[in-house]
């Protein structure tokens, strides 16, 4: 009898040993997602990112690239592939490129450190890190993570849950939610390559403005089509639109929208953006906060936030609204009809 009793104990204590080593922990997987990302050279991935903003979601495709220690491309495709943006970091600076308009800003940026960027692994690991009441729960397949986000200016989208594969700690897809958790940026990562290869100019400024203008061509013909006047979506208490005006300029048509309230008020602007020829590429030093609007990548100052988008320029301005606010407002334009 005692014989058999030590050996129903030794077998319970096989299974809970064997138990325990099948599951991991919040700090076995987040030790483990350090490691990883201290380990890896660089990486590739594909993504699908889905923006829950205006009347209907809007679909990008996104192509990442990572060389340690600093360069990265992350190109930026609407799902209809009319249109596309580059953000590209390499040893000369941070740059964003506008293939269609034939168009490169550079920025003194130390972009992407310091806050969070959905579609980069590093960063996402980074938001688990420094998080110390995350919340973690494993499935079969997946670790899921609920994580503060770490973005400066946007207290509008405060958590996300960031899901991993269980096997090989990639990134699986990234949900970005606002403060009634309802998701609004999606991104679903299609394709991750931890051992990817880079040729010695893959983040070259020209090499790069070159390749994304034979998917997404110089719009030559820009100044014989007319824009649709796009809305901002965002709701601010007692602001509402006061006037639209629309005004002929030598490039074309400009619309001026005002919005007024009884303590806050803007004005955004839109135009066609001028598209340089194709036998020069401007470079245009840029004296402001680079800032991701989601679809787009825009210039921030104290009062406004500039940007291009399907050759269009867009100006917002606001003596009254936090930065905040200004970024909620920005992101939001969608719409094709007043709200």
């Amino acid at each position: 009898m005692r014989k058999g009793l030590w050996l129903f104990a030794g077998l319970l204590l096989a299974m809970l040993v064997l138990s325990a080593c099948g599951e991991k922990s919040k700090e076995d997987v987040t030790k483990g997602l350090d490691k990883k990302v201290g380990e890896l050279k660089g990486y590739k991935a594909k993504a699908k990112m889905t923006l829950e903003v205006g009347s209907k979601p809007q679909v990008y495709d996104i192509d990442v690239w990572h060389h340690k220690p600093g360069d990265y491309r992350i190109h930026l495709k609407s799902a209809k592939k009319e249109q596309s943006q580059m953000i590209l970091r390499n040893k000369s600076g941070v740059y964003v490129l506008t293939p269609a308009l034939n168009k490169s800003y550079r920025f003194q940026s130390d972009w992407p450190k310091n806050s969070s960027q959905a579609y980069l692994y590093e960063s996402l690991v980074q938001d688990v890190l420094e998080d110390q009441e995350a919340k973690f729960k494993s499935t079969k397949e997946h670790y899921i993570f609920e994580t503060k986000t770490r973005y400066q200016n946007n207290k509008m989208l405060p958590s996300q849950e960031i899901t991993f594969h269980r096997k090989t700690l990639e990134p699986v897809s990234v949900q970005v939610m606002d403060t009634d958790k309802n998701p609004v940026v999606t991104v679903e990562f299609t394709k991750v390559d931890f051992d990817a290869k880079f040729d010695n100019d893959a983040f070259d400024t020209k090499k790069n403005m070159t390749s994304a203008q034979l998917e997404v061509p110089v719009l030559a013909d820009l100044n014989t089509k007319e824009f649709t006047v796009k809305y901002p979506m965002a709701e601010i208490p007692g602001v509402s639109l006061a006037d639209e005006k629309s005004v002929e300029t030598d490039e074309g048509k400009r619309v001026i929208l005002t919005y007024e309230g009884e303590n806050k008020s803007f004005t955004l602007i839109q135009e066609k953006a001028e598209v340089i020829p194709t036998a020069s590429m401007e470079t245009v030093d840029m004296d402001g906060e680079m800032v991701d609007l989601g679809f787009a990548v825009g210039v921030m100052n104290d009062h406004s936030i500039v940007w291009s988008e399907a050759g269009v320029d867009y100006l917002l301005a606001s003596q009254d609204l936090t930065q905040e606010e200004l970024l909620g407002v920005a992101r939001s334009v969608q719409g094709y009809s007043e709200k």
